[in-house]
């Protein structure tokens, strides 16, 4: 029996294991559990990820098909809505692709299948009703661009560059693909609206110019790969050479024009012909080519039929149907071309589609999933080459047609591709006669709705001047260099000043404004007023303020800091280079300069210059004494009137996150603001909104109320001992200090009367001496952090045994006064106590509070955890009673 019971105490492998690793990472469990503060644990967090590994499956292949949610609704009113949409959006889409096809460099036909493919896979995997995929214009550039970078780099594929364009398209399509099943779409919310509507205006502009010397049958002007500024000064070079191409080329950009200004103007006129004027504008492609396709076959129709001979350029053969079925070559040379533009192409790739779906979601009001539509996206990639087609996504003008149309859910979609494909089948001989000067027309037609015009970006001024500067080095970098430069200057340029409002954080030091709420009647005295404390900075730089209110600021000795950004390591050494300035400027350092020899000043705080060399230098110079204030303090006799730090408070309504480096930067805070101060600082923490932050505060030492256990480094580069950063001298000094605070806390406090109001933290407290444990909770300052006090105890009722902070039941009935080994417990004692458990294990109570104050969850020391800054500047008021008595024994000395 006894082996057995002797084998059943031998801890499992498994807990020994755990031991193991808890001394070998020097976890400890007190320290985390001192005071039954709950911490939110890795546990939680893996909890919240794989909690329920079933429905997160189920929810995330079910998020894959979106129509499975409204196919099931489908009706007949819809089905009208969508028919009309469809058939609309196709009479634009089928100009517009083959123009844009000319504008990659490929021939008519593979417009037609991107149409196809995107607007039929599209409707599947669509969160966005309104959306078009297909060829557009900037994408359409950047093929032209990679076509050719990888025709310059080899020769295998100049008769071929379709095979450039369909394998950039896969190569896209796989990108976008992987990053909506990871469910990394947030990367694309890191460009802001004015990087995206530079490069756009950018290749706008970078379009418009490449296509007039086309508009004009200027084939002598070199537009390939060429910057904007030098096609549009060999344009005006080559003016004087314009040919026949230019008499339908300039009528049909004018009569687009015209039709889009008259289609605009008749409605303000007879509100009643507005419908009919928006299927006329939105059919004014449609009508131009067909007009002037008719107007070149009449008069081509007289030569012979060769289009070598034509007096005009004509679109030429288009193959009727699919002629380009199957895999894309993928071979390995190819790719290896091409990765260097995949950035580039996947980055317009997406942006277009994304800002389209957003901007138009926001319209008519629903909201696109961005990862779903990055799957749509790389669906249609993946697969639209198998057809031929080249690189699609999401086009402005046909959306916002689509939109206008009255669409009503992605089905509309397939009613587009029915229509696309009767033209690939039946159309391809009447495309031969289209003139090539009517697409440039058309091209330049749409990419002009890309121009950000002046107006918008005034208001990128009134908004953010820098974004405005981000918006015209996108525009100037593209225009003169290439769309790719231009892409990657907006995208440098935003992340920079992302980066630098990180790291230059906004914070303010905050005073306070008492509010008065209520009336006064000064006839009958009586006054009925309420008021509630507001916080707001103590300067008024930026004029926010209206200058008849007075702020005040805070107790002497008191700082109030709120965080107005993220704390993390970017901006941590900013901050606390702003912290400690402001504690050196408003306060005096604890010990006078003048009671300290200059020979044990360290070097990086030398104090007041030596006197005998000022006058050594004096002497060799010349100079006479100007002033005596400054021999005064050269002297060290000069008397420094500011008050002795005694608290920071921490608004941390703002702080998102903390980490490693900025929990680390607060220590260092600690341990320099107390060395000036040579006293203990108490940190309080008012608006905590986040478990992880407070177990990153506890965990850098924070809350750990006893001296011996505070940490000075987190995760030192190198391993130091405690010693090397505070000496034993300071330690001692610092202990002594504490222990005449405390001393001064308890005479304080017993003398306090019932009747002078609501204490922190125990408010109505009995007028019987305390106890250490009484004042070490009350002069510590953690007046809101507790929840309540049992005053009742039936051997003795003003006698305080039980303290209840947040859940957590202390008895105290170890400390009692009348046994003598406890009368006068002392700090170590204390500390030993809560070391072994006594107080950690506490014990949890129902029982009703008698004394409430605002708490989220406290600590014994510092810091302290409040509910709001109110109630964290009256924990901190609580120990400045002892310096008001000090400042007058030092007045009453001077």
């Amino acid at each position: 029996m006894a082996s057995q019971t002797n084998q059943e105490a031998k801890p499992s492998l498994a807990a020994r294991g755990s031991n193991a690793l808890k001394w070998a990472i020097g976890y400890n469990n007190n320290e985390m559990n001192r005071l039954g503060v709950p911490v939110v644990s890795s546990r939680d967090w893996l909890a919240n990820i794989f909690g329920h590994p079933g429905s997160s499956a189920a929810h995330y292949f079910d998020s894959l098909f979106p129509f499975r949610k409204w196919i099931g609704s489908y009706n007949t009113q819809w089905l009208i809505g969508d028919i009309i949409a469809g058939i609309t959006v196709a009479l634009v889409v089928v100009p517009q692709s083959m123009s844009y096809a000319k504008l990659a460099g490929l021939n008519a036909e593979f417009g037609l299948y991107s149409s196809f493919v995107g607007v039929m896979i599209y409707a599947i995997f669509a969160t966005s009703k309104d959306v078009t995929i297909g060829p557009v214009a900037v994408m359409s550039l950047q093929t032209f661009n990679v076509i050719q970078h990888v025709m310059r780099k080899t020769n295998a594929y100049n008769a071929h560059p379709e095979v450039i364009a369909i394998a950039l398209a896969f190569l896209c399509g796989v990108i976008c693909l992987g990053m909506g099943l990871l469910r990394i779409g947030f990367i694309i919310e890191f460009i802001p609206t004015p990087a995206v509507a530079g490069f756009m205006t950018g290749s706008a502009i970078q379009i418009a110019a490449g296509q007039v010397p086309k508009l004009l049958g200027l084939s002598a002007v070199n537009t390939n790969g060429n910057p904007a500024y030098r096609i549009i000064i060999d344009t005006l070079k080559g003016l004087p050479k314009t040919n026949i191409n230019a008499a339908f080329g300039l009528p049909a950009l004018f009569f687009l024009y015209f039709v889009k200004w008259f289609c605009g103007w008749l409605p303000k006129r007879y509100p009643r012909t507005a419908r009919t004027m928006f299927f006329v504008s939105v059919l004014r492609n449609a009508f131009t080519i067909i007009l002037f396709t008719v107007v070149s076959r009449i008069w081509l129709g007289t030569y012979p039929h060769n289009i070598k001979k034509y007096p005009i350029s004509v679109l030429g053969p288009v193959p009727r149907g699919f002629k380009h079925v199957g895999q894309p070559n993928l071979s390995t040379q190819l790719l290896a071309d091409i990765a260097p533009q995949l950035p580039v192409s996947v980055i317009i790739l997406l942006l277009e589609h994304i800002a389209i779906a957003k901007s138009f979601g926001r319209l008519n009001n629903y909201k696109i999933n961005p990862n779903q539509e990055l799957i749509a996206i790389g669906v249609t990639n993946l697969i639209g080459p198998s057809f031929g087609a080249y690189a699609a996504t999401g086009s402005f003008s046909r959306t916002a047609i689509k939109s206008k149309s009255g669409v009503r859910t992605p089905l509309a979609g397939w009613f587009t591709g029915i229509l696309v494909l009767i033209a690939i089948y039946a159309l391809s001989g009447t495309f031969y006669w289209i003139p090539n000067p009517v697409l440039s027309a058309v091209i330049i037609h749409a990419v002009t709705d890309l121009v950000v015009p002046f107006s918008v970006s005034y208001k990128f001024w009134l908004i953010s001047p820098f974004e405005l500067f981000i918006f015209l080095g996108a525009v100037f970098a593209t225009v003169f260099s290439n769309t790719e430069n231009g892409v990657y200057v907006s995208v440098a340029a935003s992340l920079v000043l992302l980066l630098i409002r990180i790291a230059r954080p906004r914070g303010r030091w905050l005073g306070l404004v008492r509010v008065q709420h209520g009336t006064s009647d000064p006839a009958s005295s009586t006054v009925t007023l309420s008021h509630r404390d507001v916080f707001v900075p103590l300067d008024d730089k930026d004029g926010m303020r209206d200058p008849s209110i007075h702020v005040e600021a805070p107790p002497p000795g008191v700082l109030v800091y709120r965080f107005e950004e993220a704390f993390t390591y970017p901006n941590a050494s900013q901050i606390a280079d702003l912290l400690i300035d402001r504690v050196k400027e408003v306060t005096r350092p604890g010990r006078p300069a003048s009671l300290n020899r200059l020979g044990d000043r360290p070097w990086n705080d030398p104090g007041p210059p030596n006197p005998a060399l000022v006058k050594a230098a004096r002497a060799v110079t010349c100079r006479s004494r100007k002033n005596v204030d400054a021999d005064a303090q050269l002297d060290g006799t000069a008397y420094d009137r500011r008050p002795i730090l005694r608290a920071l408070i921490f608004d941390f309504s703002s702080v998102s996150h903390v980490d490693t480096t900025s929990v680390q930067t607060l220590v260092d805070v600690r341990t320099a603001v107390e060395r000036y101060a040579d006293a203990k600082v108490e940190f309080h923490f008012a608006n905590v909104l986040s478990p992880w932050i407070r177990r990153g505060l506890l965990a850098g030492g924070f809350g750990l109320g006893f001296p011996s256990k505070r940490i000075t480094e987190i995760a030192p580069v190198v391993s130091q001992s405690p010693n090397n950063v505070l000496s034993a001298r300071e330690l001692e000094e610092r202990e002594k200090a504490e222990a005449d605070r405390r001393a001064k806390a308890i005479e304080r406090m017993s003398h306090k009367s019932a009747n002078d109001g609501p204490a922190y933290p125990f408010s109505g407290r009995p007028t019987q001496p305390m106890t250490e444990l009484e004042a070490g909770l009350a002069g510590d300052g953690a007046a809101a952090s507790r929840s309540r006090v049992d005053l009742h105890d039936d051997e003795d009722p003003d006698r305080i045994r039980k303290v209840t902070i947040g859940e957590a039941l202390y008895d105290v009935n170890t400390l009692d006064r009348n046994t003598p080994a406890a009368s006068t417990p002392s700090h170590d004692s204390l500390e030993k106590s809560v070391e072994e458990g006594n107080h950690a294990a506490g014990r949890r109570t129902s029982e009703p509070s008698s004394i409430s104050v605002p708490i989220i969850w406290g600590n014994d020391l510092t810091p302290y955890f409040h509910l709001d800054l109110s109630a964290a500047l009256a924990a901190a008021t609580e120990s400045l009673g002892e310096d008001s008595q000090l400042s007058s024994s030092i007045d009453k000395n001077h």
